[in-house]
């Protein structure tokens, strides 16, 4: 290779070390945090002058963590899986099927995509009252079972597999159901991952809408849980305390990245296409 072709390639190079840097410091600095003093972590100071390893034993017995982890990742599996399902029975219509006003109803899907989310609050939690499901994981769950980027996403995935693919496949007999799983599916695998790993991090990530519609103490996510011991109880604001919960909170998270990298890269580099 000329030095001409490495110099873009070093800049290249270095420019993504940097970045990588930048987005990974936030997370070091709170796990460094998480063995300091609470003086410690407002005085900025990166490294701890002490690492105080019973901060994580004291957080474990004010917070009961297995029980809003536990709610937190098994609403997030639920609500992926419902997205998933939804997303991808719309996307095929959408893609596959022919029908008048077929535009006009893409068109529609898309616009709602541009209303806040905010906006959506109250109807929702009137209806979810009036149903007698509020304060209830079922309730919460639903409440988010559909997913308008999810319907374009994979709807743009399944228009790459081609229109007469599908068609040959309904000439020899095949369900739609089964085209949908066996044809289009594994050739969109990939996009599935992505959209699945982003609704689940969403999700768990997810503090707004949970704490409207969950208020038992068994029932909160994470996230409301940790904001709910040290941010507005009596307890005061530990910061020490506080980068211990966000620290573990985060653990599974990555764990469920690290796991679907593969896939997720692939998903975003190619929208799970191949060939």
């Amino acid at each position: 290779m000329s030095n001409r072709k490495k110099t873009p390639l070093i800049f290249k190079h270095l420019f993504l070390a940097v970045s990588s840097i930048l987005f990974v410091f936030p997370f070091i600095w709170m796990i460094l945090s998480s063995f300091k003093t609470s003086s410690e972590v407002l005085q900025g100071s990166f490294w701890p002058k002490e690492f105080h390893w019973e901060n994580y034993s004291e957080v474990l017995e004010i917070i009961p963590f297995h029980t809003y982890i536990f709610n937190s990742f098994y609403t997030s599996l639920l609500i992926t899986i419902y997205v998933l399902i939804s997303s991808a029975l719309f996307a095929y219509m959408l893609a596959f099927y022919k029908f008048k006003g077929k535009e006009l109803t893409f068109g529609v899907v898309m616009a709602t995509y541009m209303i806040p989310g905010a906006v959506s609050y109250v109807p929702v939690y009137v209806m979810l009252a009036k149903m007698g499901i509020l304060n209830t994981h079922f309730g919460y769950i639903i409440s988010l079972a559909v997913s308008v980027f999810g319907i374009f996403y994979l709807r743009q995935a399944f228009l790459k597999v081609g229109y007469e693919i599908v068609e040959a496949a309904k000439i020899d007999g095949a369900s739609d159901w089964k085209i949908l799983w066996k044809i289009v599916f594994p050739v969109t695998r990939s996009s599935f991952v992505t959209l699945g790993l982003v609704t689940f991090i969403e999700n768990y990530n997810n503090y707004i809408w949970p704490a409207l519609v969950l208020k038992d103490n068994d029932k909160k996510l994470i996230t409301n849980g940790i904001a709910d011991y040290f941010i507005n109880s009596s307890l005061g604001r530990d910061w020490s305390h506080i980068m211990v919960a966000s620290t573990i909170a985060t653990v599974p998270l990555l764990l469920v990245f690290l796991l679907l990298q593969k896939w997720f890269l692939s998903g975003v580099s190619d929208s799970g296409i191949k060939g």
